[in-house]
């Protein structure tokens, strides 16, 4: 028993140790957001040039350009660099505690489960936003328990916890659509695009809760993130070095939906970001883990340059949900490729 929790303890101080790639493309990484946080303050129908977005930053300029700027599109770029942080740590969550990498909130469930409850404190409740973040809470915790309960059997096994979710996913499907259907049109039409994911009701009213959320939630990452890195190891590893394997598994879990909730209350399910970030992360840093800083910072890129391309690049205005729907497919088809080649 002494020499196993030696041995996971070395694990432990050499996966936790920086390399000098994971701080490179962390570096690259910020440096993009920058950029692009940049053009899609500039960027828009009443344009900016780079030197006004920075002179509004810096208080030097006043006027049209500053409502533009911190009013009108800076909620709704940071939105995009928090949400995509949060749905890249929920995804890198996920695929650490079930060891497969196509496990994420879209895929398993639970963003479905989370657009569950937000329309049905839409349908009942008649909306406002703490009732909205309330239902989307609940929605996607209720779908966690569900397929945590199903999935369940001596042991959780993680292709049988996917399995199960891409089930739950596709009932909770249909449940959406069927209360879609049996609402009033102008309810209909809205929660259909708000459930294709999107950025448009971004704005500072519901944009700042959420994020003054999200920005807790990370804070509390660190203290479970040795908890996590202990059950990448494997569960024998993990419970010989003091974990306690249902109640670490029930906090990130509970951890990871918070996340998902707190997105899916404002944009919608957005997927496949949590999906792509934690892989894309992964071999970028060549990490033997996924690295929890450098799949915030992906997952922040992603986000930003999707709702980018879906603002100004595309002739027609589309949800980014689209965008990421389409860059996630073509993703997953590499990754499936892959996987059958090995």
């Amino acid at each position: 028993m002494t020499a196993t929790r030696e041995r996971a303890a070395d694990a432990l101080r050499t996966r936790n140790r920086p390399a000098p790639r994971l701080l490179i493309v962390c570096g690259a990484a910020l440096v993009v957001i920058v950029v692009a946080a940049i053009a899609g303050l500039a960027l828009g129908d009443y344009p900016l040039s780079a030197e006004e977005v920075l002179g509004v930053l810096s208080g030097r300029v006043d006027g049209l350009a500053r409502t533009v700027v911190l009013e009108w599109r800076l909620p709704r770029v940071l939105a995009a660099i928090g949400f995509g942080a949060a749905l890249a740590l929920s995804g890198a969550i996920f695929q650490t505690l079930t060891r497969n990498p196509l496990a994420s909130p879209d895929i398993i469930g639970l963003a479905n489960g989370s657009f569950t409850g937000m329309l049905v404190a839409l349908l009942l409740l008649g909306g406002g936003w703490p009732a909205l973040m309330a239902g989307s809470l609940i929605g996607g915790l209720a779908a966690a328990v569900a397929i945590f309960l199903l999935a369940l059997r001596q042991g959780l096994s993680g292709f049988r916890f996917i399995v199960v979710g891409i089930g739950v996913s596709a009932v909770l499907a249909a449940f959406n659509s069927w209360l879609l259907l049996r609402a009033d049109l102008d309810v209909a039409l809205f929660a259909a695009a708000w459930g294709a994911g999107t950025l448009n009701t971004a704005t500072a009213t519901v944009v700042w809760p959420a994020l003054g959320c999200l920005l807790v939630l990370f804070a509390l990452l660190p203290l479970v993130a040795r908890p996590l890195r202990q059950l990448e190891l494997g569960d024998d590893v993990a419970a010989a070095t003091g974990v306690r394997l249902t109640r670490e598994r029930a906090l990130l879990i509970g951890m990871a939906v918070a996340l998902v909730s707190a997105v899916t209350a404002v944009a919608g399910p957005i997927a496949f970001i949590a999906l792509a970030a934690p892989q894309i992360a992964r071999r970028l840093t060549r990490s033997p883990g996924i690295p929890l800083v450098a799949t915030a910072l992906v997952g922040g890129v992603l986000l930003l340059g999707s709702d980018l391309v879906a603002q100004h690049l595309i002739p027609l205005t589309v949800p980014v949900g689209v965008v990421t729907v389409v860059i996630g497919g073509l993703y997953l088809t590499q990754l499936l490729l892959r996987e059958r080649r090995h």
